[in-house]
């Protein structure tokens, strides 16, 4: 236990120095000074005026009232320059002190640009290209008077029943750590005062996408030690990245709601990891911690602020309770001050003291906005982020001049284009898929049929449309439609089906307990195939799908997620090989519900299944496999790649030191290509069970037909280290097996030891 508190002390101070190392700017400190501790509570309201981007529940009232009044910090949900100067000059004109505001958005995967949703961007394993789409979504979004971004999303997510899956990078804290940085330097750069550049809000601290049963917003309940080693990780990478801003989680973390968790907020993020910017609450969040059984409106904003909570989303609890709560000693001025503080100072970061309209220019959005090298960004963000599930008799690529049967409720469909999470963006401007392929192969000759509804379930279609049409029951019947397309393919020589699930079937409060392609498309996918003709499936969803049935059968199947605008003309590059997939999965697809949560790095068990085949007594399922239907980091391509024995630079690595693993790939096949190299790691015997293997590193390397490249990946001396039962960030000495290869289940193996 001595050794425990020597290290909490350790990182306590650490943390504390870090806060100290950090100078107050003397231009803040003299405002506070002018600030009566009602102006201060006001810097801490966060609302949305309604009537432009939709994502929650409660829209506030009396805006502008409340903003030249001094009690309004920012606004979120406003765009354009016209609309975001109103409300800045009410600020500046209206308001004693003439402080400005703060203009928030969620700009997810990119703002009128809409790149594929963030799990699809993450399949890409290109952080180049992930920084590039941020960098791209700050340039559009401030041409729009938006300076303040409530992205990245960096939950790990092992349960693809919970719908916000689709707006990170699935199940791995290594990846997902590097996405994190890719993304917060996409959008802040390297200055923030420079007005294509906006603050990054890292969320949701913490644990997110753990909630049981994978319903959202739900209850999270786990250890330190899986904290730290598995979930915290991309947390603590965009931290580590300057991110300027946190967003709090709505779920629980140790009992205590997520908003009002000092450990969280002050403990970890502030003394131990040195964050210095301010934290957020999600939407309502400071109020919903009432239904969580911690008191009322003025004790849950009281027990927000005290735990280190610097700004309250939509809520109102701090602006209309927290003068009572000082009053009655159950808060501290200088508790106000600090959050108001760190508000003040993001402010000065974007350089709005110095000019409050620097983000408003009515000459941007014409020039900076949907340009057309933007969408060409989006149009290869796309391709690069489609993953080839398989290639029956390698029917894919298409001939340009074939004779193809589009069909699906997804083939000609713009308002299933962008994905969730894409509320700045516009459907019509989308491409659909039929579009995308009468440009790109104008010889092939293509007919379309819808063939089927997306979901025949009217209920379902009620819950999914929330936000527009995504769910289209027509009028005719579904044998009719069916018919249509059956008709189609006879004529045709190759289908392309275009399956899956509509937007908001994935996403915010868009949990499901089944995750089968709906039973309307899989009736048109039996019927089509039965017709013999070579059937492709160009599938869609926001999650992992189980889709054993659909693998059986004699198809192909390309994994597009939600493309983006450029949807029709990326899958048009790839189905008619313009582009060679290369993405791999970033999440674990189940064969069945049952088997979630599955992921490639869970530990053995005392029993280990030593087979497939069922054994008594043995950690298995009486029916099904332990293995998923799909691993981690799978992806097929339309070339072959063969991987040599892999080397490494010595046997013997001593703490501090580094160690390389070399392989050498050749393209065998008949085409150029991408291969994403993969890196696995497992620690053979430690003080805690270790996980059968950890992803370590990557590279994606391209190879021309027969080309032969050399590659290596440096393991440094902190992938050797995890979180032990006391919390220390260690390496152990003992033997270290590495794994190299295309995906999750690569079997060639080099090891050393750590004396």
């Amino acid at each position: 236990m001595r050794k425990f508190n020597l290290f909490v002390t350790v990182l306590f101070f650490t943390g504390l120095s870090s806060l100290q190392a950090q100078e107050k700017i003397p231009f803040v400190e003299d405002l506070l000074q002018k600030m009566t501790v009602e102006e201060k509570i006001g810097q801490l309201n966060l609302l949305t005026p309604g009537g432009g981007v939709a994502t929650g529940a409660v829209v506030s009232e009396n805006v502008e009232t409340k903003i030249k009044a001094g009690q309004v910090g920012g606004l979120f949900g406003v765009a354009g320059p016209e609309k975001i100067k109103m409300a800045q000059d009410f600020a500046i004109n209206d308001t004693r002190l003439k402080i400005p505001l703060v203009f928030g958005s969620d700009v997810i995967h990119g703002y009128k640009t809409t790149f594929p949703i963030p799990l699809g961007l993450a399949a890409s394993w290109d952080m180049a290209l992930i920084e590039k789409t941020a960098r791209i979504a700050a340039t559009e979004a401030t041409a729009d008077g938006i300076n303040w971004n409530f992205s990245p999303m960096v939950d790990i997510a092992r349960d693809p029943r919970w719908g916000r899956i689709a707006e990170g990078a699935g199940e791995d804290p290594y990846l997902g750590s590097a996405i994190a940085k890719a993304m917060v330097k996409g959008y802040q750069g390297n200055n923030l005062t420079d007005a294509t550049t906006m603050l990054a809000t890292v969320k949701h601290l913490a644990l997110y996408g753990a909630s049981e049963g994978g319903r959202d917003y739900n209850s999270v309940d786990m250890s330190r030690v899986k904290m730290f080693n598995e979930y915290l990780p991309p947390y603590k990478a965009a931290i580590d990245a300057g991110v300027s801003s946190v967003m709090t989680s709505f779920n629980d973390v140790d009992g205590i709601p997520a908003s009002g968790n000092k450990w969280l907020l002050t403990d970890l993020l502030r003394e131990q990891w040195g964050f210095n910017g301010f934290v957020v609450s999600d939407y309502t969040s400071v109020n919903e911690m009432i239904a969580h059984g911690l008191g009322d409106l003025q004790a849950v904003s009281a027990l927000a602020l005290n735990a280190g909570l610097d700004m309250d989303m939509v809520g109102e609890g701090f602006l209309t309770t927290l003068k009572k709560s000082l009053e009655e000693g159950k808060v501290s001025e200088e508790q106000i001050t600090q959050a108001c503080r760190r508000i003040l100072e993001a402010k000065h970061k974007l350089g709005l003291f110095e000019d409050p309209y620097r983000y408003i220019d009515a000459k941007r959005p014409a020039k900076d906005i949907l340009s057309d090298e933007n969408r060409k960004v989006a149009r290869e963000a796309a391709t690069r982020s489609f993953v080839l599930i398989k290639n029956h008799k390698n029917v894919l690529p298409l001939k340009r001049n074939a004779k193809i049967a589009l069909v699906g409720p997804l083939a000609n469909n713009k308002n299933n284009m962008l994905g969730t999470w894409a509320p700045t963006g516009d459907p019509q401007l989308s491409v659909p898929i039929l579009e995308g392929l009468q440009k790109v192969a104008p010889a092939a000759r293509i007919t379309y049929a819808k063939g089927a509804n997306i979901s025949d379930d009217p209920e379902l279609a009620k819950k999914v449309n929330v936000f527009g049409p995504r769910i289209d029951i027509d009028e005719r019947s579904p044998e009719k439609l069916l018919q249509e397309a059956l008709d189609l393919a006879n004529k045709s020589e190759v289908v392309v089906a275009v399956v899956g699930e509509a937007t908001e079937m994935s996403g915010e409060a868009a949990s499901r307990t089944e995750l089968s392609i709906p039973e309307s498309q899989k009736k048109m996918i039996r019927a089509l195939v039965a017709t013999g003709k070579p059937v492709v499936l160009v599938l869609m969803s926001g999650r992992p799908l189980t889709i054993a049935e659909e693998l059986a059968l004699p198809v192909s199947i390309l994994q597009v997620w939600h493309p983006g605008v450029e949807a029709g003309n990326a899958v048009a590059d790839v189905v008619f090989g313009d582009y060679n997939p290369a993405g791999k999965l970033t999440a674990s697809w189940p064969v069945s519900v049952g088997q979630i949560p599955i992921y490639h790095s869970m530990k053995n068990t005392g029993r280990p299944a030593t087979s497939e085949a069922f054994q008594k007594f043995q950690s298995n399922y009486l029916d099904a496999p332990n293995a998923p239907l799909l691993p981690f980091g799978y992806g097929l391509s339309y070339t072959k790649f063969e991987y040599s024995e892999p080397s490494i630079s010595k046997k013997e690595v001593a703490q501090g030191e580094s160690v390389d693993i070399t392989v050498t790939i050749k393209n065998t096949g008949n085409y150029d290509g991408e291969e994403v190299v993969q890196l696995y790691l497992r620690d053979v015997v430690r003080s805690i069970t270790p996980p059968m293997r950890e992803l370590k590193g990557f590279k994606k390397v391209f190879l021309k037909k027969g080309e032969t490249k050399s590659v290596s990946i440096t393991l440094s001396p902190d992938d050797l280290k995890f979180y032990n039962s006391q919390l220390e960030f260690v390496s152990e000495p003992g033997a270290f097996e590495v794994y190299i290869g295309t995906d999750s289940n690569a079997t060639q193996k080099v090891t050393f030891s750590l004396p």
